[in-house]
């Protein structure tokens, strides 16, 4: 900071002025973080009115230095739990500090999330994306808005966005995670314009940084890592501090290339308000508090001129005042209304998000219809998926389709083949091995106005992205309706044609169907497929689209393309088969063994596609069942805790009395799915173990 003041223009007394002036802000910035935490400390905490308080001491002037250079329009941070100083500086009021602490209506999260996992639209330039309670979550979301600020510039000709940066905040033990040498890679193989700000206080909790990382400074082992440049500075000295963020910061902007700046900091306080430190030694904790950012800068500050020893308890005065009137007008704010609590789980028409996706650009999709307009052969279902890809890249250059594969290989299902010769790589393109880096580059891409299109290979691959999946889908509810991510997640599932195995034929979809605030699809068919996957691409929430591996090239899967129009409406499940005797309700390749096995019975059975799990279709399933007055659900997925359970759950409060026998199931049982064929078959549901059910249900 002091480097950039020297290179303004002016006399040298205004160039000194414009210098104290920023310092001052520095100070005042500083000052009021360290009051709010003492505050929340000894006030607060002690009275019950807080329940967790984790301090930023020692931390403070590092962030608060960072924060201020981060006037650019298009910036984005991703921040962690002790960021606070940050958030002051980059326009967070003290209000609202002390009201997210206090859980009041007019907190950050309106209540909803810790205190200081913190969510922030662009006030005075950079935009903080919502930040995660995981440790190391933040790093590839920050790694997909640098990817973003390419993308606007290069495919978009957005100019305004020439100059923009990616900064992610994080402590010494979060470099230990898998996001954050995901993000590493992503950042310094397509040279992004993200700057990595690590605070290394020297523990991650009571576990020193030595464990974390050899030799306790990252550094040091990341000096020879290729395409990024790094710096070390003393997070306590403000000339050190100033002079490193002046070097790092322009060339992150000049797009030379990502960069690391570890700072050293002390802990003055535990992990959190429910940590003693007794695992620190008496003569550590002197050290750290010798080294206390307050004390070093204003030492630094009347040393140099830029204040003096009475202006500067004039500053602490005037601190004190603020934060008190913004822990009163705190204190008066309202608690937030139980009957709120579950706006924002999905996109509301009446409150559209500040950030994310194209509505809070202004950018509406095109209405759709539910009438399909058929149009020559039948085609299968990876051809119909493909065509809406191509089609929805032709129309929206937002658009972008990326997985592992997903390139020049056009996917290991052929869904994607020639989209990345047609659109290019910069819109279609493979990714690193990293599903964690998939999604979480996805849903910062999201928030940046982008519309990804991710794809994991398969079902079980899914799982190392299971941290940024979770937080993806809550960023609407936990920010109070600010931002959203409004993803698409393509994931082939289940069994193959000729075999099973336990890595590749996971189904799952129970897992996410249990997860909040995520649209779940399953089609069975090339018509529902295009349908579906065109109103994942036109809506506003995160969606996971299942597609069914054995389903991909089959002759009953197969359809006409219904047209670049049709949608299918998510929550309206298909009567694919009419009947009075018994209600048969099964999803994905279930579907044709159902119908096989209702054709062996000869039975009047009526079949229902559910099509969606998430919304399913609750009332069209209950009218079938008061109608036949039976029920068999059928799917792939393992029976405890499988979603027909809560099928089952529904129609004993929705239908009870109009039932003749208990709802019966069929499922696979609670084992993984094996490669012998034989073994396979005695998992998986048969149509044979269709027919008996069937049969028992009818005959109770």
């Amino acid at each position: 900071m002091t480097h950039q003041v020297s290179q303004r223009t002016g006399s040298p007394v205004a160039v000194r002025e414009q210098q104290a002036e920023l310092w001052r802000d520095v100070a005042r910035l500083l000052l009021l973080s360290r009051r709010i935490d003492e505050v929340e400390e000894r006030e607060l905490l002690p009275a019950g009115k807080i329940t967790y308080q984790f301090s930023a001491k020692g931390h403070e002037l590092a962030q608060i230095v960072l924060g201020l250079q981060l006037r650019h329009p298009h910036d984005g941070a991703t921040v962690y739990y002790r960021s606070r100083p940050f958030l002051l500086a980059v326009g967070l009021t003290p209000e609202e500090a002390f009201a997210g602490s206090l859980a009041k209506v007019g907190s950050p999260s309106g209540g909803r999330d810790i205190g200081v996992v913190f969510n922030m639209p662009a006030r005075q330039g950079v935009t903080v994306l919502p930040a995660s309670g995981d440790v190391g979550a933040q790093y590839t979301p920050a790694a997909g808005w640098a990817q973003a600020i390419l993308y606007r510039q290069r495919v978009l000709q957005e100019m305004d966005w020439v100059g923009a940066i990616a900064v992610a905040l994080g402590g010494d033990g979060s470099v230990a995670t898998n996001g954050f040498w995901s993000a590493l890679n992503i950042a310094t193989t397509l040279t992004l314009p993200m700057l990595f700000f690590i605070e290394n206080n020297g523990y991650g909790i009571s576990v020193p940084s030595r464990l974390q990382i050899p030799g306790g400074r990252i550094v040091p082992n990341l000096r020879s890592f290729g395409g990024l440049r790094t710096w070390e500075a003393d997070g306590t000295d403000p000339e050190e501090l100033a002079e490193v963020l002046a070097e790092a910061i322009p060339y992150v902007r000049s797009s030379a290339g990502p960069a690391l700046v570890e700072v050293w900091v002390p802990r003055l306080c535990g992990h959190s308000s429910a940590d003693t430190q007794s695992y620190k030694a008496a003569e550590e904790r002197e050290r750290e508090q010798r080294r206390d950012p307050l004390h070093r800068l204003r030492s630094f500050l009347i040393r140099r001129r830029l204040l003096s020893v009475v202006e500067w308890k004039e500053l602490e005065q005037a601190v004190e005042a603020e934060a008190r009137t913004a822990l009163d007008s705190a204190l008066a704010q309202p608690e937030p209304q139980p009957h709120s609590v579950r706006r924002f789980l999905f996109f509301e028409p009446a409150a559209p998000q500040q950030v994310g996706g194209l509505l809070a650009e202004g950018i509406r999709p095109p209405a759709g219809t539910p009438i399909p307009q058929p149009s020559g052969p039948r085609i299968n279902m990876v051809e119909a998926i493909r065509r809406v890809l191509h089609q929805e890249l032709e129309r929206n250059p937002r658009v972008l389709v990326f997985g592992e594969d997903v390139g020049v290989k056009g996917g290991v299902h052929g869904a994607t083949v020639e989209l990345q010769r047609r659109f290019g790589s910069e819109r279609v393109f493979d990714t690193s091995l990293s599903e964690e880096g998939i999604i979480g580059r996805a849903v910062g891409m999201a928030l940046a106005g982008l519309v990804p299109v991710a794809e994991i290979q398969f079902r079980k691959y899914a799982d190392p992205a299971t941290e940024q999946l979770n937080d993806c889908g809550t960023i609407r509810w936990r920010t109070n309706g600010r931002f959203a991510a409004p993803v698409i997640v393509r994931i082939p599932v289940g069994f193959s044609k000729v075999t099973g195995d336990p890595w590749h034929s996971v189904c799952g979809e129970a897992v996410f169907a249990h997860t909040p605030s995520w649209r779940v699809a399953f089609p069975a068919n090339a018509e529902d497929a295009a349908g579906l996957l065109r109103t994942a691409l036109w809506g506003n929430d995160p969606v996971l689209f299942f597609e069914h591996r054995a389903l991909y090239d089959t002759p009953m899967a197969r359809r006409p393309y219904p047209g670049d129009a049709f949608v299918v409406p998510f929550g309206q499940a298909a009567k694919v088969r009419a009947g009075s005797r018994a209600t048969v309700v099964t999803w994905g390749a279930m579907l044709y063994r159902v119908l096989e096995a209702v054709e062996q019975l000869d039975v009047d059975a009526e079949v229902i596609d559910l099509r969606t799990l998430v919304p399913w279709d609750v009332e069209a399933v209950v009218a079938s069942v008061r109608k036949t007055n039976r029920c068999l659900i059928v799917h792939e997925d393992t029976w405890t805790c499988g979603f027909g359970a809560e099928i089952v759950a529904t129609l004993t409060r929705e239908a009870f009395q109009w039932l003749d026998a208990p709802v019966e199931r069929v499922a696979s049982p609670d084992c993984p799915v094996p490669y012998n064929r034989g073994l396979m078959d005695a998992v998986v549901p048969t149509v044979e173990r269709i027919v008996a059910a069937l049969r028992n249900l009818l005959d109770f």
